[in-house]
């Protein structure tokens, strides 16, 4: 039976497989993402209202490859809005997998509220076979219900984990897919709800710095590949900043990035597998060198231009290059110094 006195949670449904419906229902064939309605979705999972007083909202219906960083941002607006109801717990936002990573990674920087804002999605469509979205959708509802989410930040609800949504990624395309690599895991949810064991301590929610008003876009920021024999990337058009994913650049990577750098462009270097935490302390090229007195040629009594100190690049802390890539976009709202931007980093 409906708990009159349960939690209200907000279900704002975003498209994608936990969404979607087979041509052939019942097999192991292709599916349409996107079809569903956030209410056929909740409607499925009667559950749902033993544990909380669920409304429900269609922000879009598409698959998750289509989400651009401009729906990011009216989402997580429109997150900040209803959150500042009083009679709403939390929120649940169902999405496609193949970018929910990146969508909450956005939501934990830009959502500043302390109540629980859960990610979550399906890798079965809902007509499938033993389809997984359901049971995700229930756990997700209840984490987002549930007193103990409270100043967790945004996470992620897959499979009965609860990840944080700064250290979620998607590593295979089955359920048990996602993961948080060596650290992010925040709890399970149990029989009889969720279980938190840990908690994030990096910036997020409340004390998050990122004010969207005003912002309709992002600044366009490129993400680029290091390997043996890279020379790296040119642009015909430089982009504000740029995000490597490296563990460690040629000769002639490093030149080109230097002179990115030396133009304003903002260059991070990120880890490949997004698990290195060495770095941070002011970029690549080290802290500046100390004033030397002005021993510049001479020519006609007029003085040789001295070349412009190059800007240092920036290091990810434990971070995806995909993951740095939207980081640097919240940055650049804010700042274009690098060191800034380094302590950004080094923050959240």
């Amino acid at each position: 039976m409906p708990n009159p006195d349960a939690p209200k949670v907000l279900v704002i449904a975003t498209g994608g497989t936990i969404a979607g419906v087979q041509n052939a229902p019942g097999t192991l064939g292709a599916y349409r993402a996107g079809t569903l309605t956030a209410d056929q979705i909740t409607a499925s999972v009667p559950e749902l209202s033993r544990y909380a007083r669920v409304e429900t909202e269609q922000f879009s219906n598409v698959a998750s490859t289509l989400v651009t960083p401009e729906m990011w941002v009216r989402l997580a607006k429109r997150i900040n809005a209803v959150l500042e109801r009083r009679d709403l717990a939390g929120v649940v936002v169902t999405h496609g997998t193949d970018r929910l990573e990146e969508t909450a990674f956005f939501l934990y920087l830009t959502v500043r509220s302390s109540k629980p804002v859960v990610v979550v999605g399906a890798q079965r469509p809902a007509t499938g076979i033993s389809p997984d979205g359901p049971i995700n959708l229930l756990s997700a509802v209840r984490t987002a219900a549930s007193p103990k989410a409270v100043q967790k930040g945004v996470m992620v609800v897959m499979d009965d984990r609860i990840l944080s949504a700064r250290e979620s990624r998607k590593l295979y395309q089955r359920t048990g897919g996602f993961s948080t690599g060596d650290m992010g895991m925040l709890g399970v949810v149990a029989s009889q709800g969720p279980e938190f064991f840990f908690a994030p301590v990096r910036r997020f929610g409340e004390r998050s710095e990122f004010d969207l008003n005003g912002v309709d876009t992002l600044p366009k920021v490129e993400l680029t590949m290091s390997y043996p024999g890279g020379t790296g990337h040119t642009f015909t058009t430089n982009p504000q900043g740029v995000v490597v994913a490296t563990t460690g650049m040629t000769t002639a990577e490093n030149a080109t990035y230097r002179a990115l750098r030396q133009t304003g462009v903002v260059v991070v270097t990120a880890f490949t597998s997004g698990e290195n935490a060495n770095g941070g302390g002011g970029g690549g090229d080290g802290p500046p060198a100390p004033a030397r007195p002005d021993t510049t040629a001479r020519r006609d009594s007029v003085a040789t231009p001295a070349t412009p100190p190059v800007p240092p690049a920036v290091a990810a802390l434990h971070l995806t290059p995909t993951k740095a890539r939207i980081l640097l976009m919240v940055a650049l709202t804010k700042t274009k110094n690098p060191r800034e931007v380094q302590r950004i980093f080094n923050e959240y």
